[in-house]
Order: C-alpha cells, then sequence, then structure tokens
C-alpha cells in the first residue's frame, strides 16, 4: 500500500521531536553536566543514542511494515469449532463478511476506513505513523513505545542533573539560547512522559489480557449483551498473562499461535515477527 510520509505532518512532527530531544540531549544537558570528553559524558552520549536509535528503527517499522493483509483466497472454515468466525460484539454473531472488501474477514481483523481495506488483527489506525497497527507491526508499535518512555524519562533526568552544575559560566549561557532550549526540551520531555506512560501502560494491559483496542471496547458491549441475556462473557483469547505473551506450545506450531513479545525473552525488546504466525487463525480457551 503506497502512502506518502513526506506529506504527513504528524510523522514529521515526531520525527523532528526525536531529532530535537536527541540533539538538546546530547550536545547541552550531557556535555553540560559530564563533557563529552569525559568518561562519564561519553558513556551517557553513548547509551543514550543506543536508545534513540532503537527509537528511530522501531518507528520507520511501525511507518512501513504493513500490517496484515486479508489474503484474497481466505475462506472461513465453518466446521473449525476452535476458530470463532462470528462477530463477538454481537448476540449470536454473524459471519465475519465486510460489506466494503466484499470478502470474509479472519478472527480478529477489521476494516479500516483511513487505510480502505481490512486489517489482520488490527488495533487501532495511528495518525502519528501514518498506518494501522495491526498484526505484522503490533509489537515494533509496543516496543517503540517502550523505548520512547524510556528515553523521555532518560533525558528528563539529564535535563534536571544538568541544571544542578553551578558555575559563573553556565549561569551565562543558560541566560542566551540554552535557556530557550531547557524550557522548550522540559516542557516537550514532561508532556511526552506523561502521554506516553500513559499509552505505554494501556497496551501492558492489553497485552496481558491479549486485547486489541478495538476487542476492549466489543467486549464492553459482549459483556453488556451476556448479563442482558442471564449469561457470563469472557474474552475468547486470553489464555492467561505468561501465554498471553509467549504463545508457546501446539497451537504455535499449527499455526495458530500469536504472542505479543515472543517465545525468547532474550527478543522482547527487539521488533521480529517471526513467531506472529499467519495472523488467519488464534488459540482459544477451549484449544487443547
Amino acid at each position: 500500500m503506497a502512502r506518502s510520509f513526506a506529506r504527513s505532518l504528524p510523522v514529521i512532527v515526531v520525527i523532528s521531536a526525536i531529532a530535537y530531544i536527541y540533539f538538546t540531549t546530547v550536545f547541552i544537558f550531557v556535555e553540560k553536566w559530564f563533557g563529552l570528553g569525559s568518561s562519564p559524558g561519553l558513556m551517557n552520549a553513548s547509551i543514550f543514542t543506543a536508545i534513540a536509535a532503537m527509537c528511530v528503527f522501531t518507528y520507520s517499522i511501525c511507518l512501513f511494515r504493513d500490517p496484515g493483509r486479508v489474503p484474497s483466497s481466505f475462506m472461513p472454515d465453518v466446521e473449525d469449532a476452535e476458530n470463532p468466525l462470528h462477530e463477538i460484539k454481537r448476540k449470536g454473531g454473524d459471519l465475519r463478511y465486510c460489506q466494503k472488501c466484499s470478502h470474509h474477514k479472519p478472527p480478529r481483523s477489521h476494516h479500516c476506513r483511513v487505510c480502505k481495506r481490512c486489517v489482520l488483527r488490527m488495533d487501532h489506525h495511528c495518525i502519528w505513523i501514518n498506518n494501522c497497527v495491526g498484526h505484522a507491526n503490533y509489537k515494533a508499535f509496543f516496543v517503540f513505545v517502550v523505548y520512547a518512555v524510556t528515553a523521555c524519562i532518560y533525558s528528563l533526568v539529564l535535563l534536571f542533573g544538568s541544571l544542578t552544575v553551578d558555575s559563573e559560566k553556565d549561569d551565562q549561557q543558560i541566560e542566551g539560547s540554552y535557556r530557550t532550549a531547557y524550557v522548550i526540551a522540559g516542557l516537550l520531555l514532561i508532556l511526552l512522559s506523561v502521554a506516553l506512560s500513559v499509552l505505554l501502560g494501556w497496551h501492558i494491559y492489553l497485552v496481558l489480557q491479549n486485547k486489541t483496542t478495538i476487542e476492549h471496547h466489543e467486549g464492553v458491549r459482549a459483556l453488556w449483551l451476556a448479563k442482558k441475556g442471564g449469561n457470563v462473557y469472557s474474552h475468547p483469547y486470553d489464555l492467561g498473562a505468561y501465554e498471553n505473551l509467549t504463545s508457546i506450545g501446539l497451537g504455535y506450531l499449527i499455526g495458530q499461535g500469536y504472542s505479543i513479545l515472543g517465545p525468547n525473552v532474550l527478543t522482547w525488546l527487539c521488533p521480529t515477527s517471526g513467531h506472529i504466525g499467519s495472523g488467519l487463525r488464534f488459540r482459544t480457551k477451549s484449544y487443547d
């Protein structure tokens, strides 16, 4: 799917914010506190550069990786009792079919009005990446937020630390362009730290429940319908916190597995996607 990222204002804003925070952190905060020529300065600059590089890398994956396209040949297997093919948000359920795309939808897929197509395991359409967050790029999105929160908090620590340096030279420097840089960076970092921390907390909750943002809202309605009918509703894909993270076992081996972070703990903070499966079938609670 062709998209013009250069003309996307939110993407330009994100890239500009990353660049501004990086250069002010390394060449002002670290330089003023430790000095880039010193061992502590070099160490902090190197660590922050590595975190910033991972932010840029994971963000670029969110931008350019297709979130998951429904194959044109997909046909639901109505005899597969292990794979729910009906809308969970509706009482009784209807066979999942997209009127706009004129084809059946796999479990957990949804039609994006912005991308104008169905997306596998769609979480939401994000204007900040000019792309949907879905089956193939959700981990990259999640890991990007983790690195972004880490970078913002680290930069704030360096900012406040550099302000503690007390010398006549520093007081004179901060009166000019340094003061403007400190004010802009401080406001930006505080706002981003709060906003991204809330976003990260929300997605940690979703990951532990094995839900998407759409499924959370659908589940609210499904729960209401279940109570109205005297039934009990539970999210069918919630296998327990550990398996939601890793999705290890037979379900993964036959193509039904889907893990957010993957079975290998050492790759949890890497935007790998070899563990996610096809995105057409997902293990449920009833699976043995």
